[in-house]
């Protein structure tokens, strides 16, 4: 496993790290010993920061994970979210009351006196426009509620404005082969500011794990399967926002470029770790063996430029017209 310092925050954390979204809810039927089971593995084979939120499976993945922290002595940082509780989800609502409630509700979820990291849950862009709302965080680090804080984005214009905030510590934004965007600027400036970079969806909700066909089939509580117009929240969060097709047509042009040994996920997932900026990705994962394949990808050598340029060739050709100014 590699390591790498997250923003100013004097953490080491895991270049492949957990991301606890599958495990509380959205993606299909989960059961939780497989989950802990997941989870324990995570743990044997180096990963120590966990990214979860408030409202997967209604805290039932920050549950788990403070079970996990409980059977464990390894030292393990753990990130949540706040914010997508709202109904209706308006920038009005990110006010002391609200932000401090669900703070106190993620505390007692995850068993602790003091939460590692809590992050805006994609807000409305509003939100990065009020100041007053990372006023409320400050003071919730004054009182001990929080260790840091930083922001989940779905658009990089947001993710820019947010660490204009100094006390702004990571930004969470979705980065992968399929939505190239942020590597233009954001990560620049986000290394000038010292600022961590975790990258969410890493394998465009499994697509880039070469495993799905024009066959398969998603289970009517998996947001694969109800949410790929934007039904339910951003649509960029479903597949990247690349149409199932066309993203299953470029997944096969990209197996060309994947060398003798890897999987097509231990690709893409290396593709990122090719960008110095990147902190960590967190691949989610229901099952050890999952586990097992995503960690896999932080031990394989470098890609050759040559390659990295014909996925980027890919994406330009293929991909960049649908996502590349959505996001």
């Amino acid at each position: 496993m590699q390591y790498r310092e997250l923003g100013r925050t004097g953490w080491r954390v895991s270049a492949i790290s957990f991301g606890a979204w599958a495990i509380g809810s959205a993606w299909g039927a989960v059961d939780d010993r497989e989950s802990l089971a997941a989870l324990r593995r995570a743990v044997d084979l180096g990963v120590n920061f966990f990214d979860t939120a408030d409202v997967y499976g209604d805290g039932r993945s920050e549950r788990l994970l403070a079970q996990l922290k409980r059977e464990r002595r390894e030292e393990i940082r753990i990130a949540t979210k706040a914010g997508r509780r709202l109904n209706p989800h308006v920038a009005s609502g990110y006010n002391r009351e609200n932000l401090t409630a669900f703070v106190e509700r993620s505390l007692k979820n995850l068993e602790t006196d003091a939460l590692d990291l809590l992050q805006l849950h994609c807000p409305p862009t509003e939100v990065f426009y009020t100041p007053e709302v990372f006023g409320v965080l400050d003071d919730l680090v004054k009182q001990g509620k929080l260790r840091y804080y930083g922001v989940s984005v779905e658009k990089v214009e947001e993710a820019l404005k947010a660490i204009e905030f100094p006390n702004v510590q990571t930004v969470q934004i979705i980065f992968n082969i399929f939505r190239q965007r942020p590597a233009d600027l954001f990560f620049e400036q986000a290394t000038r500011k010292r600022v961590g970079i975790l990258t969410r969806l890493p394998l465009s909700s499994g697509l880039l794990a070469g495993k799905m066909t024009r066959a398969s089939t998603f289970a009517a509580n998996d947001h694969r399967q109800y949410n790929r117009h934007g039904e339910s929240f951003d649509r960029g969060e479903t597949f990247s926002g690349v149409d199932f097709e066309l993203g299953l047509q470029a997944v096969e042009e990209l197996r060309a470029l994947v060398p003798s040994g890897w999987t097509t996920a231990e690709f893409a997932l290396r593709w990122i770790l090719m960008f110095d900026a990147v902190t960590c990705a967190i691949p989610g994962a229901k099952r050890p063996a999952q586990v097992e394949e995503n960690c896999r990808a932080a031990d394989l050598l470098p890609i050759s430029d040559a390659t990295m340029n014909q996925a980027r060739a890919i994406y330009d050709r293929r991909i960049r017209e649908h996502v590349h100014h959505y996001w």
